[in-house]
């Protein structure tokens, strides 16, 4: 076909090999076009030109990697011999929550240095409003030899990937995309166009593109916030917060169930409400509402050991001393990322209180402290779920018994409560 015929003629290369820019590289190989990866380490690089998908959490793009047609590097020169250039690079925070952009600096300052005229640039990192005309477009045009519009495009195109969702995926997830010119907004929408099945909406400017994350995930974060606040409520007042919500959502309109837990994690929903709100601050705007909601889902890994000193109250122990067993270190469900997972934060607490902490993840085996889920339970006094990986949930109340396990603390409200109970297991769920 034309089409395909035209697709292979162009070349890219993405910047950053992760969860984003691996899938779409993938995606990208297999709808013809010929794809330059680039991407720290050398290890990494040596892997995918074997043919080795280095991301185990999405089998469907190893049958692609295989083949062997992604050629990966962690040197910037493939940009010379691309027509789009897609840069993929995390864009996290610091220890005090400001956002660092310095991913992001210095790959355009890498691509900058082996620009080629005509080429389209879209950064898919997410960004806060503002940073692809602020930051990133003053870098490709700073030796005065490149000009937007005249010699280049500088497009963004927001992620969007859900780790382990079998049926949203880079293929089919609907996208966005903006561009400083109309002619760049048009050739990233074509781009994208050849490559997914799902809408791809133009904005009207790449400000409005780069809001369009922010404003995703913010919107999940204070969701999210709400009814963690709701479980610690509901507690005091003696509801179960989960039935309650289970029963809001019979309503068939203007509701949206959202479920608390033991806190919130990863890279999108745990970072990016930082990006606006740092922004608005710099424009002179104080984002009181994202503030709080960020608060309040960071206050839950320390709400969730609290609901453990509480239960082994009741059994007239304390903390300190006692051999506690953290199931995960996942931040999700069924997948192998640990960034920003409240986890880390409940362990920490855990150690700070004198506590004897076993952990296991069938995903992180190099950072569990027990070989088995069998050696957790029967190690532990007291067990945090703080990850709902399915062998967790697949585990039968009686094995908790078994292993003389006294306590449960659900961090995701996934586990049956009464079944633990009438094994007389002290069981204290997110608001329940």
């Amino acid at each position: 076909m034309v089409k395909s015929s035209a697709r292979k003629k162009e070349v890219i290369s993405i910047v950053g090999l992760g969860y984003v820019g691996l899938p779409l590289a993938a995606l990208a190989v297999e709808k013809g076009y010929k794809v330059f990866g680039i991407t720290h380490g050398k290890q990494k690089v040596n892997a995918l030109n074997r043919g080795i998908n280095t991301l185990p959490d999405e089998p469907s793009i190893s049958a692609t990697i295989a083949k062997r047609k992604l050629v990966a590097s962690t040197n910037y020169s493939a940009v010379r011999r691309s027509d789009i250039v897609i840069v993929c690079v995390p864009t996290p925070v610091d220890h005090l929550n400001n956002p660092d952009l310095g991913p992001v600096i210095s790959a355009s300052k890498s691509i900058v240095r082996n620009l080629k005229k005509g080429q389209l640039i879209v950064i898919e990192s997410t960004i806060n409003p503002g940073v692809c005309e602020e930051v990133v477009l003053p870098i490709l045009e700073a030796n005065g030899k490149y000009k937007v519009g005249r010699d280049f495009e500088l497009a963004h195109c927001p992620e969007r990937i859900d780790p382990g969702n079998a049926k949203w995926n880079v293929r089919n997830i609907p996208r966005c995309v903006g561009s400083v010119t109309l002619k760049g907004s048009q050739r990233a929408a074509k781009f994208y166009r050849s490559i997914i099945s799902g809408e791809v909406r133009v904005m009207k400017s790449i400000k409005e593109a780069e809001a369009t994350k922010i404003i995703e995930n913010t919107f999940r974060d204070i969701n999210i916030a709400y009814v963690n606040e709701l479980a610690k409520s509901f507690d005091v007042l003696g509801i179960d917060v989960y039935d309650v919500i289970q029963g809001a959502a019979t309503k068939p309109f203007a509701f949206m169930p959202h479920y608390p837990s033991v806190g919130v994690g990863g890279h999108c929903i745990a970072v990016d409400p930082y990006y606006l709100i740092e922004r608005a601050r710099q424009a002179g705007f104080d984002h009181k509402f994202l503030k709080l909601a960020r608060e309040i889902n960071n206050s839950m890994p320390g709400y969730t050991v609290r609901k453990l000193q509480s239960a082994l109250n009741e059994i007239e122990k304390s903390v300190k001393g006692t051999t506690v067993g953290v199931l995960g270190l996942s931040y999700k469900a069924n997948v192998g990322d640990i960034r920003e997972s409240p986890s880390l934060k409940v362990i920490e607490l855990l150690k700070g209180l004198g506590a004897k902490v076993l952990v296991y993840d069938p995903y992180f085996p190099e950072k569990s402290s027990v070989k088995s889920l069998e050696a957790l339970l029967k190690g532990s006094e007291a067990v945090i779920l703080a990850t709902n990986h399915k062998a967790f949930l697949d585990l039968k109340p009686e094995a908790y018994k078994r292993a003389h396990v006294r306590v449960v603390i659900d961090g995701k409200n996934a586990l049956d409560k009464q079944a633990l109970q009438k094994l007389g297991i002290v069981y204290k769920g997110i608001g329940r």
